[in-house]
């Protein structure tokens, strides 16, 4: 089986739209597309590396794709493991409306619940997902999401897409990886610990 792990740039107030340009995503009148620039440095670079590497394929929002494919396809360097990894793994496009997907080794998906839980059953690397808001909510929803890799940005926005909105399906996590770079971004890690608990502070449980 394959777990299917989310990996995300995110503000400290959970934003996560448009991280890499202006132009990436003004959906909803968003202006602070870019954010991650001043801060992403070798440290945050090198973490993204070693999470792709781990790849079997990749599942992403047709937004994503499209960015996604609008690039990586044109950077050639062998030696560029984000691009390798990309450019030659199995991908899956989660869309209702796209007709077809031309980037080399991609498939279509229509139906997200039925046809992820399909693709956890087959063997090999993890099932990345990276950025792709909506579709992440759906697979929270569908009880899909074994793993997040979380790089959180010094930075405090107070509009655009959100990570976990209200209305989230709650659940627990168990920290598995954390570290902090020198431009102040925390990279934490986590995998789903079934359903959270509660009781009473200073009180047994």
């Amino acid at each position: 089986m394959s777990r299917l792990v989310v990996n995300t740039f995110v503000t400290l107030d959970g934003v996560m739209q448009a991280p890499g340009g202006p132009e990436e995503d003004r959906s909803g009148g968003f202006e602070h597309g870019g954010w991650i620039a001043p801060h992403f440095d070798d440290t945050a670079g090198a973490f993204i590396n070693e999470v792709i590497e781990r790849a079997g394929s990749f599942l992403l929002g047709r937004r994503t794709y499209e960015i996604f494919a609008g690039y990586w396809p044109h950077v050639t360097d062998e030696d560029d493991v984000v691009a390798s990894r990309l450019n030659t793994l199995p991908k899956y496009v989660a869309s209702r409306t796209l007709d077809k997907a031309d980037w080399h080794n991609t498939t279509v998906i229509r139906d997200v619940p039925a046809e992820v839980a399909a693709l956890k059953e087959q063997p090999g690397g993890e099932l990345q997902v990276h950025g792709s808001g909506n579709l992440v909510q759906t697979l929270i929803e569908h009880d899909l999401v074994d793993a997040y890799n979380l790089l959180t940005f010094p930075v405090v926005l107070g509009t655009g897409k959100r990570l976990f909105p209200e209305g989230t399906t709650p659940g627990a996590l168990r920290l598995t990886h954390t570290q902090t770079t020198g431009t102040g971004v925390v990279i934490t890690s986590y995998e789903r610990a079934g359903k959270p608990t509660y009781g009473t502070v200073g009180q047994d449980t």
